[in-house]
């Protein structure tokens, strides 16, 4: 394989999980392609076809290298322990955990994905996921009319997101405090909708915006 490769702008989308594992845990550790392919030894274009061809099998000794580079594990690059849930690796001696300032805090919860809400029911508390944005300072998601994530309109809720790294027993945490709103206006959603980093990954129709403006934003981080 040569070394050229197209730009950033150019490139194709990742295929393939393998594929797609790499070039997430580039994005996460802030890699280029070209950087990942240095730090493991090999020719960026390899790495190109690796991250685009569903069909490559790179051997055993490719695959530490990349995990290596990665700072993370063969099994999580090949999706081994996908159905595990996060945290089931044990701690390190001598971990330290850190108090995240209210602008680190914010950095990270505008990373987007998945976070966790704590919505006040009838029958008590109800934590759910849901996939958010952050627009305007605020944490934004979109849900169906009715559904659990919908009452939290009009409430004080807590909303969490997290980052866990199995592999090196490392993480971070930021919860937001704030109240939660059904979005009415026709324009401001409509906004949203264009501004909005993703759909539900539920699917359906789910087209009631619920925003929380916060008043309270910590954080913690755990490192070796």
């Amino acid at each position: 394989m040569g070394d050229r490769v197209p730009s950033r702008a150019t490139q194709a989308a990742p295929v393939g999980d393998l594929g797609r594992r790499l070039a997430q845990r580039r994005t996460e550790l802030g890699l280029s392609r070209e950087e990942t392919a240095a730090r493991a030894g090999m020719a960026p274009g390899y790495l190109q076809y690796v991250e685009e061809h569903p069909t490559a099998a790179p051997g055993a000794g490719v695959l530490h290298m990349l995990a290596e580079a990665l700072h993370t594990t063969v099994t999580d690059l090949t999706g081994g322990d996908a159905e595990l849930p996060p945290g089931a690796g044990q701690g390190v001696r001598h971990a330290r955990l850190t108090e995240l300032t209210p602008r680190e805090c914010r950095t990270l919860l505008s990373t987007h994905g998945v976070g966790r809400i704590a919505v006040p029911t009838v029958t008590g508390p109800v934590i759910v996921p849901v996939n958010y944005s952050v627009v305007d300072g605020a944490v934004v998601f979109r849900t169906e009319p009715g559904s659990t994530p919908s009452q939290a309109a009009g409430c004080q809720v807590a909303f969490e997101v997290d980052r866990i790294d199995d592999a090196f027993s490392q993480g971070w945490s930021v919860l937001v405090r704030g109240h939660a709103r059904a979005v009415t206006d026709p324009d401001e959603a409509r906004r949203l909708d264009e501004q909005a980093y993703s759909g539900p990954w539920a699917g359906g129709r789910r087209d009631q915006w619920v925003r929380i403006d916060t008043y309270g934003v910590t954080g913690r981080r755990i490192t070796v």
